[in-house]
């Protein structure tokens, strides 16, 4: 007994310690850029802070294409099948690529259009458009490391993802440096160059991605057949997966969207504080996220060949490891949470605007973890993704978004309790997910 759980604990950690790696990485070098780009006042903030608004729609959307192939990947690497495993990737890569190209068309066309949905300030839109149509030439390259990323945590090689990550990170910071300020005889860019440089360093990740995924198959003698061929029982069975999740990725995104634009609509000083917290967000909450991807990926090995008991029982352990981490995280915040905004340039109010949003976001941190492995993790692992959709569009839509509309526009209350109000749908959701959990109605194995 100890020594199957040790054994799961390994296969946890070569998981989820690299994955929480990457994402703490990513969101250490985005503090990074939102420090440069905060040497340029709140408007630039809050501009960058809009477009990746935006951005995020696709980036959940594919990570949604990403979590499908993950499902089918791990399910087909349970039951040794590599043909299903390659079928899965290749499928799911066609998926990505055309919603890359569908994207890169708006961005490129019609960014501005775009932005004044979410801010009614004409300087802001400006420079948040300018921002947007250079990320445009990232949507393909991201698609594309994003599915070998999961392809390659499948296959418990999950740190070639993370060496990709910190080199493209260390190429983003350097190039920010260069082109926002003008170093080394480079003219000053301002938001431009933080545009380009993100571009720049999404093909690098994609290139050394590529590469890394090419070197192990040759390793381990393992020929990769790209085919569409899943036949019609096995097209049916990926859109029932396909269609819920991509449906609940996409209101999920536009319900944070909104959320956006409410605080756009706050005011700039407001926007600007939210947009100030996102990187700590993102750190903490990536911290943790690696729990996560090690929940989609062995319990949906142990769905794969049937083992239905230990799924339930490993499931519960990640649960609790998510708890404890998360509570401890929270903690920390707190106590430093004025350390973190007083490195920005930013007005004083924008900064007390900020650190009381830290301490909403706290409270709330370890709801948001623990749905995270329940509903992202645990029970999209069996398949059925039509359940995570209808938990969390009860929470977004039937309360999130009439909870933020409210406390804004009605109310008028402060940024910070807006935020702390809207996120209390995340402990509704996390009710509906533990009933779902306990009634083992997830569980279920793929058919080859």
């Amino acid at each position: 007994m100890r020594k199957e759980k040790n054994t799961f604990l390994k296969s946890v950690c070569n998981i989820a310690i690299p994955v929480m790696l990457q994402c703490m990485l990513q969101s250490s070098f985005s503090m990074i850029d939102q420090i440069m780009i905060g040497q340029l006042g709140s408007e630039s903030i809050a501009a960058i802070g809009l477009a990746g608004k935006f951005f995020s729609i696709f980036s959940v959307l594919v990570s949604a294409i990403a979590t499908v192939a993950g499902i089918m990947i791990a399910q087909y690497m349970g039951k040794q099948d590599n043909k299903g495993v390659d079928r899965s990737f290749s499928v799911n890569t066609v998926v990505a690529l055309i919603l890359a190209v569908i994207f890169t068309l708006l961005c490129s066309l019609f960014p501005e259009s775009i932005m004044r949905i979410y801010s009614k300030d004409a300087g802001t839109c400006q420079v948040a458009a300018v921002y947007l149509r250079i990320l445009a030439v990232t949507f393909i390259p991201v698609a594309l490391a994003t599915l070998l990323s999961t392809m390659l945590r499948c296959m418990e090689k999950a740190s070639l993802p993370l060496y990709a990550s910190i080199a493209a990170a260390v190429v983003n910071t350097v190039l920010n440096y260069i082109l926002i300020f003008g170093k080394l005889g480079y003219e000053a860019m301002g938001v431009e160059g933080a545009a380009i440089a993100t571009a720049i360093s999404q093909i690098v990740n994609l290139a050394i991605m590529l590469i890394a995924f090419i070197y192990l198959c040759r390793a381990k003698n393992r020929a990769f057949t790209f085919s569409l061929k899943l036949g019609k029982a096995g097209y049916g069975q990926f859109f029932v997966m396909l269609l819920p999740i991509l449906i609940n990725e996409f209101l999920w995104s536009l319900g944070e969207n909104v959320y956006a634009s409410i605080y756009g609509h706050m005011g700039t000083q407001a926007c600007a504080a939210m947009t100030l917290t996102n990187p700590i967000q993102g750190l903490m909450i990536g911290a943790l996220s690696g729990l996560s991807q090690a929940a989609g990926i062995l319990i949906g090995k142990s769905l794969g060949k049937e083992e239905y008991e230990e799924a339930y029982q490993n499931a519960k352990k990640l649960v609790k490891y998510g708890l404890l981490g998360s509570l401890c995280l929270s903690v920390c915040l707190i106590a430093l949470r004025y350390a973190y905004v007083d490195i920005y340039v930013v007005e004083d109010t924008v900064k007390e605007m900020a650190a009381n949003v830290l301490i909403a976001f706290a409270v709330i941190s370890p709801v948001k973890v623990l749905n995270m492995i329940l509903a992202g993790g645990v029970i999209r692992s069996g398949g059925k993704t039509k359940l995570v959709m209808w938990i969390d569009m009860i929470g977004t839509w039937g309360l999130g978004v009439p909870l933020g509309l409210l406390s804004a526009f009605v109310f008028e209350l402060p940024i910070y309790y807006v935020y702390f109000i809207l996120s209390l749908e995340e402990a509704v959701r996390l009710l509906i997910a533990v009933i779902v959990f306990k009634k083992r109605i997830w569980m279920q194995s793929l058919n080859a």
